[in-house]
């Protein structure tokens, strides 16, 4: 009962001063709202980058070949593919893709582009969780075919075709003919499609005709190597089996460095969520020092408060008051103020975060989660409690002559 009276008698007070109360929780308002705002900005970045890694495929591993800065020489082969392909070698592999990538003239009419033009197999599209939009991706009889046909990016078919529909249509990739059969849906956060402009062709295509590809060992050399396998559990296994695979058929002696690199998808995805966190607690403790501030405010104006209410205090004790009723009443003052505060800092933050998410180029979405805002809203009601105590001790503490007589 007594803090319900006591929670009348604080919203009251701070009504009776609505400037004065306003200003004081200005300082807990904005940081509640930063605390948020950061937090949730820090999730969605962490959000966005997990969302990019995972559309590659998470179960997959990525060959490249260790070039030196002399020669810049691919020491993988499409032998090393279809090694890696072998079931009886690797049973734990469930496809194998390897790509080769050269910047080609694509044109459409009169409109040309630079384009990042890369030879796959049909396998490519799902080992790399590729999704169209229109039509659909090349297919094995094409690959075996070497068929003319090319799939583009969003970017590429939009500034080839601006508004057309490029499915069926045909485009000219170094004065050759290609149809059309595919265009994929845009790669969400992945900015460096719009400098790329991929478009994709069967491997031994690309190879044969339209990239002056080396040879190594006797085979064609490839810029890439996207293995998928099983399921996670085997990534480890995966990894050292390929890694000695190649190592025999690139003769590498035991004290040899490897001449390739192999990422790991799931490593890259923990140490990217790792990062995030310790950002978003980065960010979160940058916004709880504005709680801090907003809190030695708090308890500025309370001090203020108690001795303004001196007279006030003096009479409720010589009319019987307990120490831990103007204890209790201060008290409440304190963390009603703060409780008020957090609530529009609250408000505030899901404002922001609201117009931020709905700009059309934002880089991610501002994400606030419930964790945060309990945080929020527990650490500003905390603050009103620690600002507010050492008030409520020293209100408690005045002499009730002394009080009366205070003027």
């Amino acid at each position: 009962m007594k803090f319900l009276r006591y929670s009348g008698v604080a919203f009251e007070s701070i009504m009776s001063n609505k400037l004065r109360s306003i200003l004081t929780m200005l300082g807990l308002i904005i940081g509640v709202a930063s605390v948020l705002t950061t937090i949730g900005i820090g999730r969605g970045a962490a959000q966005g980058v997990s969302n990019e890694i995972e559309g590659q495929g998470i179960n997959t591993l990525t060959i490249n070949p260790k070039t030196d800065n002399v020669t810049d020489n691919s020491t993988l082969t499409s032998g090393d593919a279809k090694a890696l392909a072998d079931k009886t070698l690797h049973p734990e592999i469930a496809a194998v893709a390897p790509t080769n990538s050269s910047f080609v003239r694509v044109v459409y009419g009169s409109v040309g582009i630079e384009s990042q033009v890369t030879g796959a197999t049909a396998a490519y599209a799902t080992v790399r969780n590729i999704k169209v939009s229109q039509g659909r991706f090349f297919n094995a009889a094409e690959e075996a075919d070497q068929a003319r046909v090319v799939v583009l990016s969003s970017i590429a078919a939009l500034s080839l075709f601006k508004t057309s529909n490029p499915v069926g249509q045909t485009v000219r990739i170094k004065n050759e003919p290609f149809q059309v059969v595919g265009v994929l849906k845009p790669s969400s956060g992945d900015d460096s499609e719009s400098y790329f402009r991929p478009v994709y062709v069967p491997i031994d295509v690309v190879q044969s005709h339209l990239i002056k590809t080396d040879r190594y060992r006797g085979e064609y050399t490839i810029s890439e190597i996207t293995v998928q396998v099983a399921n996670k559990e085997l990534l480890q296994t995966a990894e050292y089996r390929i890694e000695q695979t190649l190592r025999i058929r690139h003769n590498l002696e035991a004290a040899t460095k490897n001449d390739f690199h192999i990422l790991n998808q799931a490593k890259l995805l923990e140490i990217a969520n790792n990062i995030s966190t310790m950002m978003t607690a980065l960010l979160g403790s940058i916004g709880t020092v504005s709680l801090l501030v907003g809190g030695i405010g708090i308890m500025n104006i309370m001090l203020v408060s108690v001795t303004e209410r001196t007279s006030e205090i003096g009479l409720r004790k010589a009319l019987g008051a307990q120490d831990s009723d103007i204890l209790l009443q201060f008290l409440i003052e304190a963390l009603v103020l703060c409780a008020i505060g957090s609530l529009i800092g609250t408000g505030l933050s899901y404002t922001i975060s609201y117009v931020l998410n709905h700009i059309p180029d934002f880089p991610f979405k501002i994400l606030i989660e419930g964790g945060a805002l309990g945080l929020a809203l527990g650490v500003g009601l905390l603050c009103g409690f620690v600002f507010g105590l050492y008030p409520a001790i020293r209100a408690t503490r005045l002499d009730p002559i002394e009080a009366l007589r205070y003027e």
